[in-house]
């Protein structure tokens, strides 16, 4: 489970980064502030919602979806690199747009997964039957 938290912990901050550095990074990116701004606070709330499920999630839950984000997020990587590497301003875009949509789809999956079953839990449903 530390890996999970890690990467939550990972995404706050960016998140944070991503609006303290808003502009900076923006103009870096080509991106306009407002959607750089939307990201962080989009990946603040993501990285919050990985760490506040770890004891609540089974570690396989977390792992098919780390495994889906990350892979989305390099095929984003690769697509916003070919665009800038053609001249399209658009690179930036795409990868901060990706930075803005998975969270909240990561976090939507994760809340909305089947919470793990302590030995307590079995016990007691055993025993009102």
């Amino acid at each position: 489970m530390v890996g999970v938290v890690a990467d939550g912990i990972f995404k706050v901050l960016i998140g944070a980064a991503f609006v303290v550095g808003a502009t900076r990074l923006g103009d870096l990116l080509g991106v306009a502030t407002w959607l750089m701004i939307t990201s962080g606070v989009v990946l603040l709330i993501g990285g919050g919602i990985e760490i506040r499920f770890v004891r609540s999630r089974s570690l396989r839950t977390y792992t098919r979806l780390m495994i889906g984000y990350d892979s989305c997020w390099t095929l984003t990587a690769l697509a916003g690199l070919l665009l800038a590497w053609r001249g399209s301003g658009a690179g930036g875009e795409v990868w901060v747009g990706y930075q803005t949509v998975a969270p909240l789809v990561f976090a939507a999956l994760l809340v909305t997964s089947a919470p793990v079953r302590t030995t307590a839990d079995a016990r007691a449903k055993d025993s009102a039957h």
